[in-house]
């Protein structure tokens, strides 16, 4: 590999003036700069970042750490802040925790050693990890917290409106006449999850209608956990209308559960998730959801690291998106069998009126 002193000898340069090239400082002249880039191509020239992390205390890394990349929520993320890492001349380097703290644990302690600009986490466990975060911030990078936000994290974040998310699917099944509503929450340890049954309870006690113990099933984020927590709900005496999932893949469970007992949504059982995958729009029947903007999260959350290390050093940023409703077949009246009501919906003061 050629060296800065080969480079030099070819451009008919000093040593000085290949660094500052390679630097990107002004003081270069543009004849002697041009000369210096035509004998990296002719040589094939690959800088060290290390080497310059090691002059500038960073490299132009940023890493970004998710929990789970199975989960389709979260390459919708990646891609939204790789696309602006790029844009910005930064590199992304994604690593995935597998929602293991031990395993988040270990990224965070080696990917520091590579001198990263930013850091986008997405934590494995809320209570445990941010003294590692921390660490980072004093060297010099960049943190920001996305989508599961710890409650003792002072520094920038970006998320979604859980709550109001959740609000607005349990009110549109409020809306259209339901008044035996179950959900099924993700993991109760993650701030995403209790935000989201947050929303579903501020509706129901809205709307004057009581929440059943039994009609609150925690599950794990993935359809298989979504299936077996919906049939534990069929399975009642007294059987849901109506089913808000904390997330799509929840949902492909529920509809999937709703299939294997012979009944039919939305006719007899209104499922609602929460994220619009794309998976949405081809399940059967399509899956009435919230869009919570995946890549805006991630976009958002990589301009604010790229703004840190531009000398951006105002207020601490909490940016939260709010999510949109979005209808489609799965939800629609409580009816008898045969009779199709799908998108229909009551005011809410003439739903509360008839109790």
């Amino acid at each position: 590999m050629a060296t800065v002193k080969e480079i030099a000898e070819r451009a008919g340069v000093s040593i000085g003036t290949v660094s500052n090239v390679l630097n990107g400082l002004p003081s270069v002249r543009e004849s002697a700069r041009q000369r210096v880039l035509k004998a990296m191509e002719q040589v094939d020239y690959q800088p060290s970042l290390l080497g310059r992390a090691l002059r500038k205390d960073k490299t132009n890394m940023i890493v970004m750490i998710v929990p789970d990349i199975t989960n389709p929520f979260f390459p919708g993320a990646v891609r939204g802040a790789e696309d602006v890492a790029f844009k910005h001349g930064f590199r992304l380097v994604l690593c995935n925790s597998d929602n293991d703290l031990e395993k988040e644990a270990t990224y965070l302690h080696e990917m520091r050693t590579y001198r990263p600009s930013g850091l986008i986490i997405v934590p494995a466990d809320l209570s445990k990890g941010t003294d590692e975060a921390k660490a980072y911030l004093r060297t010099g990078c960049s943190v920001v917290y996305m989508d599961r936000i710890p409650s003792n994290w002072r520094g920038d974040s970006v998320t979604s409106a859980h709550e109001e998310g959740a609000y607005l699917a349990t009110r549109h099944l409020i809306e259209l006449g339901h008044l035996n509503i179950a959900t099924i929450t993700g993991p109760l340890s993650l701030s995403s999850a209790t935000a989201r049954l947050d929303g579903f309870r501020r509706a129901m006690k809205e709307a004057g209608l009581p929440i059943t113990p039994e009609y609150v099933q925690e599950a794990d984020f993935n359809t298989t956990a979504g299936f077996h927590a919906a049939k534990a709900l069929l399975a009642l005496r007294r059987k849901p209308t109506a089913i808000f999932a904390a997330n799509d893949l929840i949902g492909f469970g529920v509809l999937a559960a709703v299939r294997e007992a012979g009944l039919q949504c939305p006719e007899d059982i209104s499922v609602v998730g929460f994220d619009n995958l794309d998976e949405s729009n081809v399940a059967s029947p399509k899956l009435s959801t919230v869009e919570q903007f995946a890549y805006q999260v991630g976009s958002k959350a990589a301009e604010i690291v790229i703004e840190r290390n531009q000398g951006g050093d105002g207020p601490t940023k909490h940016i939260v998106l709010a999510p949109k409703l979005l209808v489609k077949d799965s939800s629609g009246q409580p009816v008898k069998r045969g009779r199709s009501t799908r998108g229909k919906s009551l005011p809410l003061r003439k739903l509360v009126a008839a109790r």
